[in-house]
């Protein structure tokens, strides 16, 4: 694996309540029209995620990726950032980006959403389907 590895919602959690960053993937328009994790009550060094886009509007990949979470991360190494998508996929991808410049990674598994079930819906698992706390969205 060319990262630290994958963890579950619930696991994630556990991880930011220990002072790792959360790192929101996802696009402008997700985190505007279908919500973002509300991490406040962790109790982490952060209240709120990092917001770097994987991918720009129309599936453009970032091309400033790194260099914005070198930005906005902080320059410590041993801290651990814990990268979440709608599903999980990008999310690997940014861990293993990140994990080549030097940060430990994780990938929250199930992503924001989760899978979905059989009539499109995603409701079968992910940061929301598992009760973890959300905020409606962020403009």
């Amino acid at each position: 694996m060319s990262y630290a590895g994958d963890l579950t919602p619930q696991e994630a959690w556990a991880k930011l309540e220990d002072g790792a960053i959360l790192v929101d993937v996802r696009t402008e328009g997700e985190w505007a029209h279908i919500g973002i994790p509300d991490i406040r009550s962790a109790g982490g060094t952060r209240n709120d995620p990092l917001f770097i886009q994987w991918n720009l509007a129309g599936g453009i990949p970032n091309a400033q990726f790194v260099e914005q979470l070198k930005q906005q991360a902080p320059g410590d190494q041993g801290t651990e950032l814990v990268f979440l998508c709608r599903s999980g996929a990008r999310s690997v991808a940014a861990a293993i980006a990140a994990t080549e410049a030097g940060f430990t990674s994780y990938n929250v598994l199930e992503g924001f959403e989760g899978e979905p079930d059989r009539h499109g819906g995603r409701t079968v698992n992910g940061w929301k389907n598992r009760g973890l706390p959300t905020n409606p969205g962020k403009h």
